[in-house]
């Protein structure tokens, strides 16, 4: 389902990569990067509206092969997901539950007292369960 899923510190330092396609990880690394602007832009754009403990930012942009989508949570950690743009089939409310499944499992890895904040993520379990979120089972 997902190619890529990225979650972004605050300062824009990657703390998590994972792709599925090994062969176009620089690509799908490119695209994530590139999103970041569409990020900065939108919520620079939200300042206005009342404060919420996440923001969800939907599609950010589009290319012939993929979707880009965004999350940002009240921290200023982004999530960043590029899905095929060929599954058609794919809702909002999936795009939402696999950004909310991935903030939980996010929590979960940050709230490990050996977790030094602001380090990459490095945790077996998170990564089998990205694999899984990767692979279309939630």
């Amino acid at each position: 389902m997902a190619f890529c899923i990225a979650v972004i510190g605050k300062d824009n330092a990657p703390l998590y990569l994972a792709t599925s396609d090994l062969e176009r990880e620089l690509d799908l690394q490119y695209h994530v990067h590139a999103a970041l602007d569409v990020v900065e832009e939108k919520c620079l754009i939200g300042k206005g509206a009342p404060d919420s403990k996440e923001l969800y930012l939907g599609l950010l942009y589009s290319t012939e092969i993929h979707k880009i989508y965004g999350f940002v949570t009240n921290s200023r950690v982004k999530f960043i997901v590029v899905i095929d743009s060929s599954n058609v089939a794919l809702r909002e409310n999936e795009v939402r539950a696999i950004f909310r499944n991935l903030h939980m499992l996010y929590t979960d890895a940050v709230c490990n007292p050996f977790y030094i904040p602001g380090e990459q993520l490095f945790s077996k379990k998170f990564d089998r369960a990205v694999q899984k979120l990767m692979n279309g089972s939630t």
